[in-house]
């Protein structure tokens, strides 16, 4: 919906809405919003141009001898089909068909009108959209329009201009202002001497300047863009203080260059390290069915502070930097996709020091191509993985080639699935001394084949049971087999069974307190079987490079599942577990679930070395028995010694927008034991508190404890000031203190 200004400004926005503003932001839509509504013009005159005039009234209507023309004033109104057009005064002209409008113009096109672009999407959203200007003239005939002071607006967005011309597929805007929000010192402006928009879809601003209310920031020779792209889409300011970095300035800014491209860089300064800066970018671009998505951050410092040691306790040198590319190709051709993924750092510690959000979600950074082709049930993959970083251990694929036949009946109600790889691999590994220092171990080469097949059948006698027998055989060539052989065959067999029954009950509960409206219980008792004899021969002539990694779940039971192929064990297992759901109905959709328990362990008939034949039994517990409230537990429990393996919780509870608590621990059997508090609370609509506190019970300190105190700036800038202490981190400092502007509402 519009917003209706009257002139002159200053704009009383809170006074003038033309319906009422939405209860939530809206989503991040720029140039598109006021498209629909330029076009009220010019669709306007097409519109007339074929229509009979409905009606033109006014408090006194007259003729003018000279020219003709009927002269409608005082509330003068002049309607046409979908079409309705107020003013002080309106001049028609029925030979010329030219509609001239001076005084408070308000045009109206109406709801019931809909129009395509040259691209065939609809332009002009159902709802009345209203102009204001002070003269508006058009000539139907030639399907073009003039107009003086235009103004109009739709929630989040205003625009005004001096003067408005155009046709039904090219309109200029001269001298005008975009607002991205209401007018305000605060908000973000485009002013450009003019502003074309052609056939919908393409945006030109020609001595164009961005800016903050009234100030005027950075000039633009001319910005061509696609009308669902934001103008600005990246925007961000932080100061603050550390030790390790002394006070510093962080600023980050990427601006349109062409249609779906973003450029810009981030510069951060720090008076105990230097100058980081570096280029950085997205893109995001249509043509047909092909997309492609992408961001690029980079980063340079000569850094002249403390920079300690990376992860091999190497000294780091002061020349530092990193790159970061992600890119995805979607519909590269009818049925391939293409992902691309470089990380190069030039230490362990570059992100840790100066980027600490994007660090820890992850720690390790990897680099790969990935090609991938889907074909009826066949997917195909050409997988790059490489090692920029030469700092970790990385399983390099150089490449992969991989064919993979999803389930499929082939008759007799049998399925079959297999796989077909062809992989070079290289590894290079650390060994850490006894003085804390590491040595590179040789490099580890490996070219493989491997090919695994399996068949089941699934057998149901009864509706609540199926019986799904597994057979599947692994074939294994390596090309560089080590200890004597030039290369080395395998081949491993699979026998085994997946069994489950199904089992429900309904009961007549309800609690309108709890909003539950009966109960229905599901219970699925399951057994799996499986039977790999012998799946460690040849253990010593193959290549160690797909192999075990730590994991404290219960392993997969499948041999074409299985990725550690070069690191099998024999298998003679039975895994028995029972999964539970209770569920309520739902108002909105189906059924809620109030509660699942599921549990599982496995019993071993062959013992590796260091296994019991019972192993962990693992729990998994969610409760949700109303939407403001959620826990979740999981727990591996030793039935040998009743003793807790890893236990993690966490509870969640929130009013809406107003507050919210997070209680959470993570428990790992000499290992981990800490414990994490999150919570907000919203202080009134502009200010929000935040705090997290992260206690480790098996050192004894508070690894972390943050306050913060966000302030919503007008629902576009955010603002946090935010003071963190840590303790037992190596290379952050103790104590630190920053405020964070961030644009969010574009």
């Amino acid at each position: 919906m519009l917003f209706l200004f009257q002139p002159p400004p200053p704009f009383r926005l809170a006074n003038e809405l033309a319906c009422r503003r939405p209860r939530d932001f809206a989503p991040p839509i720029v140039i598109r919003r006021f498209l629909p509504i330029l076009f009220c013009l010019s669709l306007a005159t097409a519109v007339a141009q074929t229509q009979n005039m409905r009606g033109f009234n006014a408090a006194s209507v007259a003729t003018d001898p000279q020219t003709g023309d009927m002269v409608g004033t005082g509330n003068a109104r002049l309607e046409y089909e979908g079409l309705l057009l107020t003013a002080d005064e309106i001049r028609f002209n029925s030979n010329d068909q030219v509609a001239t409008a001076r005084g408070h113009v308000v045009l109206t096109v109406d709801s019931s009108l809909s129009f395509a672009s040259a691209s065939g999407r609809e332009i002009a959203p159902k709802g009345a959209k209203r102009l204001l200007a002070d003269e508006i003239v058009y000539r139907i005939k030639e399907k073009s329009f003039h107009g003086t002071r235009l103004r109009l607006g739709e929630y989040p967005l205003y625009i005004s201009g001096g003067q408005i011309d155009g046709l039904s597929n090219d309109i200029v805007l001269n001298n005008a202002t975009l607002f991205y929000h209401e007018p305000g010192p605060f908000s973000p402006t485009l002013t450009a001497e003019k502003i074309r928009i052609i056939a919908s879809d393409k945006v030109v601003a020609d001595k164009a300047r961005l800016g903050i209310g009234s100030t005027s920031i950075i000039p633009f020779h001319s910005i061509t863009q696609t009308v669902n792209d934001p103008i600005i889409s990246h925007m961000t300011a932080k100061i603050g203080y550390k030790k390790s970095l002394g006070a510093f300035a962080d600023l980050g800014l990427h601006l349109p260059i062409s249609p779906g491209v973003k450029f810009g860089g981030d510069v951060g300064l720090y008076t105990a390290r230097g100058l980081l800066f570096g280029p950085s970018g997205t893109y995001n671009m249509v043509e047909n069915d092909h997309q492609v998505i992408g961001s690029l951050k980079t980063g340079y410092i000569s850094d002249h502070g403390d920079k300690q040691t990376d992860i091999l306790n190497r000294p780091i040198h002061s020349n530092r930097g990193f790159v970061q590319w992600q890119d995805e190709h979607t519909s590269l051709t009818h049925n391939t996709s293409m992902v691309t993924q470089l990380n190069y750092w030039s230490d362990s510690g570059i992100t840790r020091d100066f980027r600490p959000n994007e660090f820890y979600p992850v720690q390790q950074p990897d680099s790969f191509v990935d090609i991938n082709t889907t074909r009826d049930n066949d997917v195909s993959s050409l997988f790059f993985r490489v090692q920029p970083n030469t700092y970790y251990h990385v399983q390099q694929r150089l490449p992969e080639l991989r064919s993979d036949h999803l389930p499929t009946v082939i008759g007799n109600n049998f399925y079959s699935r297999g796989s077909f790889s062809l992989a070079a691999l290289r590894e290079r590994e650390f060994t850490m001394n006894g003085d804390g220092t590491y040595t590179t171990a040789p490099t580890v080469k490996s070219n493989r084949l491997d090919w695994v097949y399996s068949l089941s059948r699934p057998i149901v006698p009864r509706d609540w049971l199926v019986i799904d027998p597994v057979a599947a055989g692994r074939f294994t060539q390596y090309f560089d087999a080590v200890n004597g052989k030039s290369s080395y065959s395998r081949f491993l067999g699979e026998l085994g069974v997946d069994a489950s029954l199904r089992g429900s009950g309904v009961y007549n509960y309800k609690n309108e307190q709890w909003d539950i409206d009966g109960i229905r219980h599901l219970i699925t008792p399951k057994l799996s079987y499986r039977y790999i004899p012998a799946a460690d021969k040849g253990q010593r002539y193959i290549p160690q490079i797909d192999d075990r990694v730590f994991d404290t779940a219960l392993p997969t039971l499948e041999l074409a599942d299985q990725r550690n192929i070069d690191d099998l064990s024999p298998t003679n297992v039975i895994r028995l577990g029972i999964d539970n759901t209770f569920q309520t109905r739902d108002k909105t959709y189906g059924s809620r679930d109030l509660l699942t328990l599921n549990i599982a362990g496995d019993y071993r008939f062959h013992r590796n070395p260091g296994e019991k034949d019972v192993s962990s039994i693992h729990t998994g517990f969610s409760l949700t028995p109303v939407r403001w409230m959620r826990f979740d537990v999981y727990n591996s429990f030793s039935p040998q010694d009743y003793t807790t393996r890893e236990l993690n919780t966490g509870l969640t509870v929130l009013d809406g927008s107003i507050w919210s608590l997070s209680l959470s621990n993570h428990y790992l059997q000499h290992q981990i034991d800490e414990y994490i508090t999150e919570g907000r609370y919203r202080l009134n609509e502009a200010f929000q508190a935040v705090a997290r506190l992260h206690y480790d019970a098996r050192k004894n300190r508070f690894n972390e404890r943050s306050v913060a105190l966000r302030q919503n700036l007008d629902n576009i800038w955010t603002i946090q000031y935010g003071v963190n202490y840590y303790e037992g981190r190596k290379r952050e400092s103790n104590f630190g203190f920053s405020v964070e502007v961030r644009l969010v509402g574009l």
